[in-house]
């Protein structure tokens, strides 16, 4: 009997099983291909949440997802706090979620099982702008820099199992990639817990970084100790920045928002540049990356104003255009960013 052409059959079969395979692989939606907000169904207890739960303790919670045909599917979660300030003072902490990988294969969340999510700080009304304003915050250094989080946002329908009546509250929020998978996307590698010297980092991604961090209004941040920032090394030669966290600004501007006592700035209103000095020439690239950017800057706030009162997309876009008031002469720009800089003690000016 002659096998040839059974075993020539099988391999068409395998291969074309492989394809399928690719295939099926390539059509399934992932969580950060979609900017449309994903819905969520969440309830448990607030005071359980924060009472239980820390940097290595995670509480099991089941969460229901909408899928893209409209269907709810309940997925098995963990959940535990995060952070220091919002976690003190907001009624919503912000949060870590994660899946295991087999209850992750499958579904929206391979490939992202562990995420943070950004919730609104309060229950009054009017809360779930400052969550819209943070996520724009995202979306406009996308605009500028390779190196961000994906974002997306959530429409939580959640119930405080602590509540009597236990009614569903409607919140928005968002969801945070994971910094080992920001990692893995670029084939680096997340520094934590170590110290880096300004003088290390990429000069242009971090002048591009601390550039932005001014037009946000941003000083609640140090790549030296790595708050609110995340240090990635992409290759032997190259270690960047990457920043999230962006509720305590200028563009923000929560009523909790507060500027370190040791700067001299009093309001979260007003700018500093924090970044490191570096080069002229690294300066006027990043000043050409922004102000050629400018108008997708803008735009992001008129993309994302569903989410946000007008007078709030106002405020914002005033803000914002008086950075590149600073850009755009040469005397603001050489004094408030370029002569501003910190010199490698920390001290400000050249």
């Amino acid at each position: 009997m002659n096998l040839k052409p059974f075993r020539l059959l099988f391999w068409i079969v395998a291969v074309f099983s492989i394809q399928s395979g690719f295939a099926q692989e390539e059509k399934r939606e992932r969580l950060f291909d979609s900017e449309e907000p994903l819905a969520m169904k969440m309830s448990f207890s607030i005071k359980d949440l924060k009472a239980n739960t820390n940097d290595s303790v995670f509480m099991t919670q089941e969460i229901e997802v909408m899928g893209v045909g409209g269907d709810w599917e309940t997925l098995p979660f963990e959940m535990r706090t995060r952070g220091n300030f919002r976690l003190d003072r907001c009624f919503y902490p912000p949060m870590r979620i994660r899946m295991s990988k087999d209850d992750a294969k499958g579904t929206l969340f391979q490939g992202n099982r562990k995420l943070k999510l950004v919730l609104p700080c309060a229950k009054t009304k009017g809360s779930d702008s400052y969550v819209g304003k943070e996520f724009i915050a995202y979306k406009m250094y996308d605009e500028v820099s390779e190196y961000t989080f994906q974002t997306r946002l959530v429409k939580v329908t959640f119930v405080n199992t602590d509540d009597k009546k236990a009614e569903p509250t409607e919140l928005l929020g968002f969801l945070i990639e994971d910094d080992e998978d920001a990692a893995e996307r670029f084939e680096g590698e997340v520094m934590d817990g170590k110290k880096i010297a300004p003088q290390i980092m990429a000069d242009t991604a971090t002048v591009i970084h601390d550039f932005f961090q001014m037009m946000i209004g941003n000083t609640d941040w140090s790549g030296l100790y790595q708050h609110n920032q995340k240090v990635m090394k992409l290759d032997a030669q190259t270690v960047v920045p990457f920043a999230y966290d962006f509720d305590m600004t200028g563009l923000v501007n929560p009523p909790y928002a507060q500027v370190n006592s040791n700067i001299s700035i009093t309001k979260v209103t007003e700018r500093l540049y924090r970044g490191f000095c570096r080069d002229q020439s690294v300066f006027d690239y990043a000043r050409g990356i922004f102000l050629e950017k400018e108008s997708d800057i803008m735009g992001v706030i008129d993309t994302y104003s569903a989410y946000y009162t007008e007078a709030d997309a106002k405020a914002m876009r005033s803000f914002v255009s008086e950075f590149f008031t600073i850009l755009k002469s040469d005397k603001m720009y050489q004094d408030k960013i370029v002569q501003s800089c910190r010199k490698p003690d920390g001290t400000y000016g050249f």
